[in-house]
């Protein structure tokens, strides 16, 4: 089953879905220090949260800390990240539009966001 959002998912702290979401906007995190962790799978427009553990990742951008995923992660357009690793032997991160930059520029990022500056 998933859970389906309406609008944003604004993190107020550290959050748990037992299932996979499907979010109409944006993953927004208040603080550089909130995860995110979800059972089954992410599909939003943007994430930006300080760790995600999920099953797979589908989204237009993604600027995160560290990523970890199921088989999946994949940005339509850029992934920022500190780390990104899949949990399966055989799994794929990649975007189709843009690269992934593995570098720490989280603390800009949601200063922008909450600025509302997308």
């Amino acid at each position: 089953m998933t859970i389906k959002i309406k609008g944003n998912l604004i993190l107020k702290a550290d959050t748990i879905y037992n299932e996979s979401i499907e979010v109409e906007g944006h993953i927004i995190c208040e603080s550089e220090r909130f995860s995110l962790k979800v059972a089954g799978n992410i599909d939003a427009w943007n994430i930006n949260a300080w760790n995600i553990n999920a099953g797979n990742i589908d989204a237009r951008n993604i600027d995160a800390g560290d990523i970890f995923y199921y088989a999946v992660c994949f940005a339509y357009q850029n992934i920022k990240c500190k780390s990104i690793k899949g949990n399966r032997e055989k799994h794929k991160h990649f975007c189709l539009d843009g690269k992934i930059t593995k570098e720490m520029q989280y603390k800009k990022t949601v200063k922008m966001l909450l600025n509302g500056k997308f």
